[in-house]
């Protein structure tokens, strides 16, 4: 194997100071590192990227202010639905749009196959009546010319006169015919418009047609995260537990109350009370209840029932949450990437 230096791109035309001044320019694949700033702490929601916020009675936030979609995002539920109602919408004009263009590309459809058929039905009515009518015309100058002599003569003259311009104008059509295989410069030579109304008829594809349309919209809009169909139903409504909730209703009347008043503080445990940043955390479905899941795993998993509510659940009822994000590397990707083309 040849040395790198003579192998094909191998060499970067650009000194080091050169691509560390064409960085700041665009030049090559960017990337840098995401700060903690730029990380979704848990317990925000992915649609606005604010604090869940729903005000109850003595200041302490409502079970369902904050809903979780199947693949374990956090929401508000005033944005989802609104997300969702808009979706709807949205999916309904397309949907309308497709159909429309289906229903024109049908009666484009419907008009070909009956053009074809009045085509096919005037060809039809033309061979015959000409194969009867140079029939009657043979057996009409026979008859003349077994009943009279003069007069059968003139009406076969007649007959071979009709029968001759009938030859001429077939060898006049074979002719053209073949000098458009040939004479491909032509203006009678070009091929016919293929689009829209200037379609010819005999090059009506119905499959080409379809393939052509975009593609049907979904019936279900898509999860904002995920990706995945959402319905309004498969939101799973949250119980967050933020700190100093305990005393809000105490200190309601009170001002100055910090965070912890307003519901705008970090999320606990709604067993341990631990602060939940970045550790992996659970949802049980039914009661709606929010855990580590270590907590989980070590009082709710062995009895399978709810450590808050006592209710009990099942192994489907457990929701794996997707947890927050830091700036360490610990907590997931915390470097974005944005490739550039570059000379080598």
């Amino acid at each position: 194997m040849t040395r790198k230096s003579q192998q094909a791109g191998g060499h970067n035309p650009l000194t080091y100071h050169e691509r560390k001044r064409l960085k700041f320019s665009g030049y090559g694949t960017q990337s840098t590192r995401l700060t903690t700033v730029s990380q979704l702490p848990f317990g925000h929601c992915c649609l606005n990227l604010s604090p869940i916020i729903e005000e109850g009675g003595g200041g302490a936030t409502t079970a369902t202010a904050a809903v979780a979609t199947p693949s374990g995002h956090i929401y508000s539920r005033e944005a989802i639905v609104q997300y969702l109602l808009t979706k709807n919408g949205e999916l309904k004009k397309q949907k309308a749009e497709y159909e429309r263009r289906r229903l024109e590309v049908e009666n484009r459809r419907a008009e070909w196959e009956e053009k074809e058929r009045k085509r096919r039905q005037d060809t039809f009515v033309r061979k015959d009546q000409g194969a009867m009518s140079s029939s009657s015309s043979t057996a009409l100058v026979l008859r003349n010319n077994d009943d009279a002599g003069g007069g059968g003569a003139i009406v076969a003259a007649a007959g071979r006169r009709f029968t001759s311009t009938t030859a001429a104008a077939s060898t006049k059509e074979k002719g053209q015919n073949s000098l458009k295989h040939v004479s491909y410069w032509l203006a009678t030579s070009q091929p016919a418009m293929n689009g829209g109304d200037n379609k010819a008829d005999g090059d009506f594809d119905y499959e080409k047609e379809i393939e052509a349309l975009p593609s049907p919209p979904p019936t279900r809009p898509s999860s904002p995260m995920s990706g995945a169909p959402l319905r309004l139903k498969q939101l799973i409504p949250l119980h967050l537990v933020r700190e100093g909730a305990e005393d809000a209703t105490a200190r309601s009347g009170k001002r100055g109350r910090g965070d912890g008043g307003n519901g705008t503080g970090r999320i606990l445990c709604a067993v341990s009370h631990k602060t939940l940043t970045t550790q992996p955390t659970v949802a049980i479905k039914n009661s709606g209840q929010v855990m580590l899941k270590s907590v989980f795993d070590e009082l709710a998993k062995p009895t399978m029932t709810c450590p808050v509510t006592g209710k009990r659940f099942k192994e489907k009822d457990v929701l794996e949450l997707i947890k927050g994000r830091s700036g360490y590397a610990a907590s997931g990707e915390v470097v974005a990437r944005k490739y550039n083309p570059t000379l080598t």
